[in-house]
């Protein structure tokens, strides 16, 4: 909105990728173990510093506790630590302030009844790590579920009724990405389709391809970057107009 705002008296054309809130559905009939793998690797990848990773998780009622299970034991083998070193799996948040403001997200799901199932922990190393974490017991209205943290923490919530799923997703004022899990990637697309979001994907999630256009819906952005349509943002049309007859 800032750089909106500073083009504003000189009417400088813009595309603003912003940030996301992504969130991620879970129907009853996915292979959880292939499915926890996936979304934990969208969740956590970069320590969850990317714009569209996946941010809320929405796991059907039937598989729930089995998918917090799966995804607490792959965080237990993550490894945290320096970029430089092969074996590590997860890095550094990028710089103190948001390093403190996740830490400020940590202390506010402790103080209002989340559940941390594993992580919160602060590595006692230098640097500005933290462990990947998992939550449970929130829903709309925590400050985890209507924020970006942009940082290593993911919360999971229930669900028994897909539209009840759709509503909940979509009940953000951010709209950069959104993802359906199931085992019919058809009845997926047609779920995924409600999604108000730039990008809706089906069994996977924060894939871009430089030939496909990506943007945001609501406050996720303005325009989009990729393909054709993406270079087209950097152009202005001009109309010929010539009458030949004299």
């Amino acid at each position: 909105k800032a750089i909106m705002r500073c083009g504003a008296d000189s009417l400088k054309r813009v595309t603003l990728e912003l940030g996301g809130n992504d969130a991620a559905i879970v129907l009853g009939d996915v292979d959880v173990e292939k499915a926890a793998q996936a979304i934990f690797g969208s969740a956590f990848e970069n320590s969850g510093q990317l714009c569209n990773s996946i941010k809320r998780l929405y796991v059907h009622e039937s598989i729930f506790q089995e998918m917090v299970d799966a995804l607490v034991e792959i965080a237990g083998n993550a490894s945290v630590g320096d970029g430089m070193d092969p074996a590590t799996n997860l890095g550094p948040i990028q710089n103190r302030d948001q390093y403190e403001r996740v830490i400020e997200f940590l202390n506010d799901i402790r103080a209002n009844g989340g559940i941390i199932v594993t992580g919160g922990n602060v590595p006692d190393v230098p640097g500005f790590f933290i462990e990947p974490t998992i939550v449970t017991g929130v829903s709309e209205g925590s400050r985890i579920v209507d924020e970006e943290p942009f940082g290593p923490i993911l919360p999971v919530m229930s669900f028994n009724d897909i539209d009840e799923a759709v509503e909940r997703a979509n009940d953000t004022d951010f709209g950069l990405g959104g993802s359906v899990w199931c085992a019919d990637w058809e009845y997926g697309e047609s779920i995924a389709r409600r999604l108000e979001v730039g990008t809706a994907w089906v069994n996977q999630h924060s894939v871009l391809e430089p030939s496909v256009p990506s943007g945001g819906a609501k406050g996720s952005g303005v325009g989009v970057e990729y393909s054709r349509l993406g270079l087209l943002e950097y152009t202005v049309p001009q109309v010929i107009n010539i009458r030949c007859e004299q």
